[in-house]
């Protein structure tokens, strides 16, 4: 009989603490949290050494300043720069990323950001695909094309 109240007993209370969603620890946390408009950046399809910088913009929807402590490109070829000062609860913030568009070929590389946020680390993607044809040729066939139409 004791075996059978404890294991209700147990089951009762595993069940109360699963009954919480994400978004409620989240509403409920005190510290900084994350809002990132995209996670993912795609360039879609770009001219050789064109350029490579995108930003990825975020909200701290938490109730505490967010304070990014690292931001670390998966390879040399993806430099990321964090802003310095902390991110006030209802602010905004940019991670700004610049990636070597000298690279011919398709890339996908990831961006890992450490800080004090509710998810201490999150990771962003780029992705896209660098064509051979240089910027300044792909500009003179499109002005080329609407000279003619």
């Amino acid at each position: 009989m004791k075996k059978i109240l404890v294991l209700l007993f147990v089951g009762v209370f595993s069940l109360s603490m699963n009954g919480q969603t994400e978004q409620d620890i989240k509403k409920d946390y005190t510290g900084p949290v994350f809002e990132f408009e995209s996670e993912v950046i795609d360039y879609g399809e770009i001219a050789a050494n064109s350029d490579g910088n995108r930003v990825f913009k975020f909200k701290n929807v938490g109730k505490s300043p967010l304070i990014i402590s690292n931001v670390k490109g998966s390879c040399g070829c993806t430099v990321p720069t964090k802003p310095e000062e902390p991110i006030m609860p209802g602010e905004t913030g940019e991670i700004k990323v610049k990636y070597a568009t000298n690279r011919i070929g398709p890339f996908s590389k990831t961006v890992t950001i450490t800080s004090n946020a509710y998810e201490p680390t999150v990771v962003l993607k780029i992705k896209g695909r660098v064509l051979e044809k240089q910027a300044d040729d792909l500009q003179k066939k499109k002005s080329i094309v609407s000279e003619t139409n």
